[in-house]
């Protein structure tokens, strides 16, 4: 795993954490922002993913 793995699935469930909070408090703007955090999270992970795979040597 690299950081770009580790960040993004953190920000992942930050973001989780923080739309449930906004649907157990009908807070519209803190939903949204968690759907955000969500979003950019598994962007960066795919980030990492796709830096792992390139790490690995290309067999002829």
């Amino acid at each position: 795993m690299n950081k770009n793995q580790i960040d993004g699935t953190a920000k992942d469930i930050a973001g989780k954490l923080q739309e449930t909070g906004g649907q157990l408090t009908d807070n519209k703007e803190q939903q949204a922002k968690g759907l955000k955090k969500q979003i950019e999270g598994k962007a960066e992970k795919i980030v990492g993913d796709a830096r792992e795979i390139l790490k690995k040597p290309v067999k002829p």
